[in-house]
C-alpha cells in the first residue's frame, strides 16, 4: 500500500523546510512540494535525507499522497502567491479538506479567503508562525485562526511541533475566527518593532551620550538580561555587541544604519488608525525605520543643520540604570498599546480573544519571548476585562518605580540632541493617558469655528450636540458629525 502523508507543506524556503523537519521529528509523515520542483529533490537528497518526508512533483501528486481529510500548508510569500496557491489546489480537493496559510498574510486577506473557501465547502486556517528559522526547526510560537472546524484537524500536529513554556504548555492554541490568528501575529510583529526600537535607542544613548564601547555595552545588556528585561531580544543584543569582525573590531559598528522592514508594523499602525487606538510608540518605531532609510539626506543634513553635541557628565553607572528603567517603562507602554489595539480589533471584527492566553503563546519560541509575558498573563488572570495594562497594579507600580529615570533620560537626550522617538512618544502617551483633561476642547472649538463640525458640552446631556456662530457672520446650520 502506498504510504500516505499526514500533512503537506508547499514552499521549501527556509521556514517551510524547517517546519517539515520539525513535523518529521515528531512522528508525522509530511508531503513536500515546491513550485520549482528541482528544490524537492534537492531537499530530499540533503536536509531531509533519511527522514519519512515524501516528495511530490506536482499539485495533483501532492494532494493524492495525503490522508483524508487533507491538510495542506502553504509556506509562500504573502499576497498574490497565496491566492494562486489556493486556486491551483481547489480543483483537486474535496469538501472538508483544509488549506493552511503559514505566512505573514494581512488579516483582511485571511478573512476574505476563509469566507470564500467555507462557502465552497472547504476549511481554511491562517496561522501566524513566529521564531524564524530556529523556531520553525525546534519549536515556533503558532497563532492559528480561521474555520473553527479546522482546528481539530491540525491541533495535534501544531501543538506537537510548537515551542513550550517553561512549565511545558505548548505555545500554540486556537486564537479565533477567520483572520484572528494573522491579526495576533501582526500584533506580535508590531510589538517586536517597538521592542527593537527602544533597545536601539538605549544603545544609541549609551554610545553617543556616555561614549560606551561595544564591549562595555555587551556587559550592560548581559546584566539587564538578569532583570525584568530578561528576553530574547536583550539576549541577542548582548551577543551582537560582543561579536568581533576579522580585524577584532565590533561588527555592529560596520553595519549600514539603514533599516529594512516587511510591512507588518506598518499594517498594524494603519489598522490602529482605522480603529482609533493610538499605538504611538509602535508607529514611531515604524517611522524610525523610514527615517533611517533616508541615509543620503541625513548625511547631507548633518553637515548643515545645527544642534548640541554634548556628552553626559556625572555618574555613568547611575545613568545607565536610568536608561534601563526608561527602557522598561517604554516596553510596558508598547505592550499596553498592542493589547489595547487587539481589544478594539476583537470588538470590530467580532472575535473572542483571550489576552492572557495570547501572552503565553508568545512566552517561548517567538522573537518577543520574555519573562515579562508571564506578568501580562497574570494581569489578565486578575482582570480579564482589563482596559489597559497600565491600570494593572503590578505594571502601575513598576512605572512608578521607573518614572523619574524615564523623564531624566528623555530630558537629557533632548538637551544632547540624541533622538529617542520611541522613548519620548511612550512617555507622551503615558502622560496623555493619565490626563483627566486634554486640550481637545479647544480643538473641537476650532473645528466648529471653521467647519461647523459641532461639539458637546460638559454641562449638557452627552447626546446633545451644539454649534456656535463664532463670528456672527456664519449661519446656524451645522455640518454632519463624525468620529475617527
Amino acid at each position: 500500500m502506498e504510504k500516505k502523508g499526514d500533512i503537506a507543506v508547499i514552499g521549501l524556503a527556509v521556514m517551510g523546510q524547517n517546519l517539515i523537519l520539525n513535523m518529521n521529528d515528531h512522528g508525522y509523515t509530511v508531503v513536500a512540494h515546491n513550485r520549482t520542483v528541482s528544490k524537492v529533490d534537492e531537499f530530499l537528497d540533503n536536509a531531509a535525507k533519511g527522514t519519512k518526508v515524501i516528495g511530490a512533483h506536482s499539485i495533483e501528486e501532492t494532494v493524492g499522497l495525503l490522508k483524508m481529510p487533507r491538510k495542506i500548508m502553504l509556506m509562500v510569500k504573502a499576497g498574490e502567491a497565496v491566492d494562486q496557491g489556493i486556486e491551483k489546489l481547489l480543483p483537486h480537493l474535496s469538501p472538508g479538506d483544509c488549506i493552511i496559510d503559514g505566512g505573514n498574510s494581512h488579516f483582511t486577506d485571511t478573512i476574505r479567503r476563509t469566507t470564500c473557501l467555507e462557502e465552497k465547502g472547504f476549511l481554511y486556517i491562517g496561522t501566524g508562525v513566529s521564531g524564524g528559522e530556529e523556531g520553525a526547526r525546534r519549536g515556533p510560537s503558532m497563532m492559528p485562526g480561521g474555520s473553527p472546524r479546522a482546528w481539530p484537524l491540525v491541533k495535534d500536529i501544531f501543538r506537537a511541533i510548537a515551542a513550550r513554556t517553561p512549565d511545558g504548555v505548548p505555545c500554540c492554541d486556537w486564537v479565533g475566527d477567520n483572520g484572528a490568528g494573522h491579526y495576533v501575529k501582526m500584533a506580535h510583529n508590531a510589538i517586536e518593532y517597538g521592542d527593537m526600537q527602544i533597545i536601539c535607542e538605549a544603545y544609541h544613548l549609551m554610545k553617543q551620550g556616555l561614549g560606551l564601547t561595544s564591549r562595555r555595552m555587551h556587559a550592560v545588556f548581559s546584566r539587564w538580561n538578569k532583570t525584568e528585561l530578561d528576553s530574547y531580544l536583550i539576549e541577542i543584543t548582548a551577543d551582537i555587541l560582543a561579536y568581533r569582525d576579522d580585524d577584532g573590531k565590533a561588527l555592529v559598528e560596520k553595519i549600514l544604519d539603514k533599516a529594512g522592514q516587511k510591512g507588518t508594523g506598518k499594517w498594524f499602525s494603519v489598522n490602529s488608525l482605522d480603529l482609533g487606538i493610538p499605538v504611538t510608540l509602535i508607529a514611531e518605531a515604524v517611522y524610525a525605520r523610514c527615517l533611517s532609510a533616508l541615509k543620503d539626506e541625513r548625511v547631507a543634513a548633518a553637515k548643515v543643520l545645527a544642534g548640541p553635541h554634548a556628552k553626559i557628565t556625572g555618574d555613568a553607572a547611575a545613568f545607565v540604570e536610568d536608561i534601563r528603567r526608561a527602557l522598561l517603562a517604554s516596553k510596558i507602554v508598547s505592550y499596553a498599546q498592542g493589547f489595547m489595539c487587539m481589544r478594539e480589533a476583537a470588538r470590530e471584527y467580532h472575535w473572542t480573544l483571550d489576552y492572557g492566553n495570547i501572552a503565553m503563546l508568545w512566552r517561548s519560541g517567538c522573537i518577543i519571548r520574555s519573562v515579562f509575558l508571564e506578568r501580562i498573563k497574570a494581569a489578565y488572570d486578575r482582570n480579564p476585562g482589563l482596559s489597559s495594562l497600565l491600570l494593572d497594579d503590578y505594571f502601575r507600580a513598576l512605572i512608578d518605580k521607573c518614572q523619574k529615570s524615564w523623564r531624566r533620560v528623555v530630558m537629557t537626550a533632548v538637551r544632547m540632541g540624541v533622538p529617542l522617538p520611541a522613548f519620548s512618544s511612550a512617555l507622551a502617551f503615558y502622560d496623555g493617558y493619565r490626563s483627566e483633561k486634554l486640550p481637545a476642547n479647544l480643538l473641537q472649538a476650532q473645528r466648529d469655528y471653521f467647519g461647523a463640525h459641532t461639539y458637546r458640552r460638559l454641562d449638557a446631556p452627552a447626546d446633545k450636540i451644539f454649534h456656535t456662530n463664532w463670528t456672527g457672520r456664519g449661519g446656524e446650520v451645522a455640518s454632519g458629525t463624525y468620529t475617527v
